[in-house]
C-alpha cells in the first residue's frame, strides 16, 4: 500500500498562545545574524494562495506526489494541463511588502541568509540574494532521463504551440501553480517531451513524497548552525523539511520567533509566535529599525 505524504497536522495538545507584540521579532532582527525561513503565507498577499491557512487549498486540492507523477502518463497530463494554465497567473505574480521587507533586512546587514519553502521565486524578484529554494523553483523544468534543466517560459511556449485554443476556466489556483481543472477539461491536452533526449519533463520542484536533495539540506543545516537566531515567516511547519531546522535551532539554544496567523507545528520550540499579517508586520518592523524598504519590485 502506497503511503501518502503528510499534508496536514492536528495539534495533540492546547496550542501555544500567540501575541500581536512585534518586540520579540524586533529584538532578534536588531541583534543581526538572523536566518529567515519562509513558507506559503508570505506570498498570499501576492495572490498566491496558502496550503493550510483560512481557505487554504488543501481543503479542496491534493497536491501531486512524485510517485503518481512518475508512475502515470495520465497523472502527468493532468499535472501539465493544470500547471500550464496556472503558470499564466503564477508567472505574473509580483513580490509584496513582505518579500521587499526581507530583502531590505538583508541589504541592511541584519540577516545571515534566507531559506524559502516556496517555489514562486518572489524573494529573488523582491531583491533578496543568495536565497536557498528548499523545494526548488517552478521557473525551471528538468528532464528525468538526461537531467537537462530548462526554462519554464520556454516550455510554456512549446505547450502553447501544441495546445492551441486551450482556454479552460479554472476553479482556483494552488500554491504549487496547479490550477483546479476537472478531468474533462484536461482531456486531450498534449504533453511535450524533453527537446534534448525525448524524456519525461518535470518541474524542478520537490513534490510531496519526494526527498529534498541531501546537499541542499546540508547547506541549510550549516546556515542554521551559523545563524544567531531563526525567524519563521508564514509557515505552518507541518512538513519535516522545514520543521527540522526549527528543531535544530532550538536544540542549539538559538531563539526561534514565528510570524504566522495560525498555530504551527513548531510553536513549542519558539520564544514567541506573532499573529499578524506579514506584509504589515514586516513593514512596521522595518520602520522601527530604520530600514528603508524599496517599494519598486524587480521584474
Amino acid at each position: 500500500m502506497r503511503m501518502r505524504p503528510t499534508l496536514s497536522w492536528t495539534p495533540t495538545e492546547a496550542p501555544e498562545p500567540g501575541t500581536t507584540d512585534l518586540e520579540p521579532v524586533r529584538d532578534v532582527l536588531g541583534t543581526g545574524g538572523v536566518l529567515v525561513l519562509t513558507g506559503a503565507g508570505i506570498s498570499t498577499e501576492s495572490g498566491i494562495p496558502d496550503y493550510r491557512g483560512e481557505g487554504g487549498s488543501l481543503s479542496r486540492h491534493t497536491p501531486m506526489t512524485y510517485q503518481d507523477f512518475t508512475a502515470s502518463a495520465g497523472a502527468r497530463r493532468r499535472y501539465w494541463a493544470r500547471g500550464h494554465l496556472g503558470w499564466r497567473t503564477f508567472g505574473r505574480a509580483r513580490p509584496n511588502a513582505g518579500h521587499r521587507s526581507v530583502a531590505a533586512f538583508g541589504r541592511h546587514g541584519l540577516l545571515s541568509g534566507v531559506i524559502t519553502q516556496n517555489v514562486d521565486g518572489l524573494h529573488q524578484a523582491g531583491g533578496s540574494r543568495d536565497v536557498v529554494e528548499l523545494h526548488g523553483s517552478l521557473g525551471r523544468v528538468v528532464c528525468l532521463s538526461c537531467g537537462d534543466v530548462g526554462s519554464r517560459g520556454d516550455l510554456a511556449r512549446r505547450l502553447e504551440e501544441v495546445n492551441a485554443g486551450f482556454e479552460p476556466v479554472a476553479a482556483g489556483l494552488n500554491p504549487d501553480g496547479d490550477a483546479d481543472l476537472t478531468d474533462d477539461q484536461v482531456e486531450g491536452f498534449r504533453v511535450v517531451p524533453c527537446s534534448r533526449c525525448g524524456g519525461i519533463l518535470k518541474p524542478d520542484v520537490v513534490f510531496f513524497g519526494e526527498a529534498v536533495p541531501r546537499e541542499r539540506v546540508e547547506r541549510c543545516r550549516a546556515m542554521v548552525e551559523e545563524a544567531s537566531s531563526l525567524l519563521v515567516l508564514g509557515s505552518s511547519l507541518t512538513v519535516m523539511s522545514g520543521l527540522r531546522f526549527v528543531r535544530q535551532a532550538a536544540g542549539a539554544g538559538k531563539p526561534v520567533v514565528i510570524v504566522n496567523r495560525d498555530p504551527t507545528r513548531g510553536d513549542r520550540y519558539a520564544v514567541a509566535r506573532v499573529e499578524l499579517p506579514l506584509g504589515a508586520a514586516l513593514t512596521s518592523l522595518a520602520a522601527r529599525l530604520g530600514v528603508p524598504v524599496d517599494g519598486t519590485p524587480t521584474a
